[in-house]
């Protein structure tokens, strides 16, 4: 793991978020991976110059996470954000 806290939480909730549903979700992206859709879908992509990708970013840096993570680094000065 990451840390110690994000093992403590995969041993103690990992159940909760990981059933069924989410491993046949995973075995369906693998083989889309070993059918090679992915790579074809992501050769397309580059080729219309990562349009869906950049809308993509764009919308996560937008999240309300990214605001509340942010305010939260503010107030630990002790953080280095300069990753």
């Amino acid at each position: 793991s990451i840390s110690n806290t994000a093992e403590y939480g995969d041993m103690t909730r990992g159940k909760r978020v990981i059933g069924e549903e989410s491993r046949a979700a995973m075995k369906q992206i693998l083989g889309e991976i070993q059918s090679g859709e992915f790579a074809k879908e992501w050769i397309a992509e580059n080729r219309a110059g990562g349009e869906n990708l950049s809308r993509m970013r764009e919308e996560g840096a937008a999240h309300e996470v990214e605001k509340v993570g942010g305010d939260l680094r503010e107030m630990m000065p002790w953080i280095d954000t300069e990753f």
